[in-house]
């Protein structure tokens, strides 16, 4: 759920729906069986392995299923922290903004456009609240809630996604790997499928049709490297006021432009691009040329869609292209 303000109330939510616990929880129950039949084996090391890996993977699906779910209520009197494990009773607690003597907003490691808020209390205890998932307002959350509780000396948080920046970055400049790094890459390549080959030469052996077909197929991917590395190293979204700046590297390594603007999209989406929800969501946008692209990974669907908001508020999109 997005922060939510009714009147001046802000709401922070974390946890997994039931639906996405299943899901993970079922994909890690579904690994963990497959070494069940090393239990009807007579290897002692198999037995072993698969007591270890059934284990490892109950304690996984009970660590996801188990997972609390915590909302933060922030008014400009108190705020409300209710935590709730499932089948569990809702435990709440209210801090009063008389405890509150300080407040700091550290950015994520794993996610950048992601801030969490760190509040000192006058007995010295520090809470953390849920990830702010409208990351595109960090500003003018984090002043709010300085000036509901009077705190003062709050170190603005450095958010490349705010709306109240000119242009908003979505990803990382753009950097072409060097010469040095992919002939070693490619060299890596090579020597890793002759490995077989030149081992089975070594003993006398001879080798096999497999041996013999991972020599050109080495070849390939060394000349694959050697061609097209700097296509992995993605993409650098700059968006302005009425058009967004898409930077890409060709394969070797000369810069490429594109420019999206408003009337040329078809659709924008948010879309969920690896196994999580809560940290691999994109913005893809089509456009009416048959042209799609997809953004950096922001972070969860909450933030992909407070971004995507704000790049339909930025290039005036028309209401029925918007599908986010």
């Amino acid at each position: 759920m997005a922060d939510a303000n009714t009147s001046t109330d802000i709401r922070l939510r974390e946890g997994s729906s039931i639906a996405q616990r299943l899901v993970v929880a079922g994909s890690a129950a579904a690994v963990a069986l497959c070494f069940t039949p090393g239990l009807f084996t007579h290897d002692t090391m198999e037995i072993v392995i698969s007591v270890v890996a059934l284990l490892v993977g109950a304690g996984f699906v009970v660590g996801i299923m188990m997972a609390p779910a915590v909302v933060w209520i922030i008014t400009p009197d108190e705020i409300l922290i209710g935590h709730q494990r499932p089948f569990g009773k809702l435990q709440t607690r209210i801090i009063a903004k008389d405890e509150i003597s300080g407040l700091q907003v550290p950015g994520s490691k794993r996610v950048k456009a992601r801030f969490q808020l760190v509040f000192t209390l006058v007995s010295g205890e520090r809470l953390t609240s849920p990830p702010i998932s409208d990351v595109t307002h960090v500003h003018d959350t984090v002043a709010r809630i300085a000036a509901h509780f009077d705190v003062p000396n709050v170190e603005e948080p450095v958010n490349p996604l705010d709306a109240s920046n000119p242009e908003m970055h979505l990803g990382e400049p753009l950097e072409a790997f060097s010469a040095r790094d992919i002939r070693i890459v490619a060299l890596i390549a090579v020597a890793l499928s002759a490995v077989p080959y030149a081992y089975k030469l070594w003993r006398g052996w001879p080798p096999s049709h497999v041996d013999i077909l991972l020599l050109p197929l080495g070849a390939l991917a060394a000349f694959a490297v050697y061609r097209y590395a700097n296509l992995a190293t993605g993409a650098f979204w700059v968006i302005r006021q009425g058009d967004i700046r898409v930077e890409r590297l060709w394969g070797d390594g000369t810069p490429r432009t594109d420019s999206i603007a408003g009337h040329e999209v078809k659709t924008i989406t948010v879309d969920r691009r690896g196994r999580s929800e809560d940290e691999h969501c994109i913005v893809t946008i089509r456009l009416r040329s048959g042209k799609r692209f997809r953004s950096p990974r922001i972070g969860s669907r909450l933030e992909a869609r407070a971004v995507g908001t704000e790049i339909v508020r930025r290039l005036g999109i028309a209401a029925e292209s918007n599908k986010i």
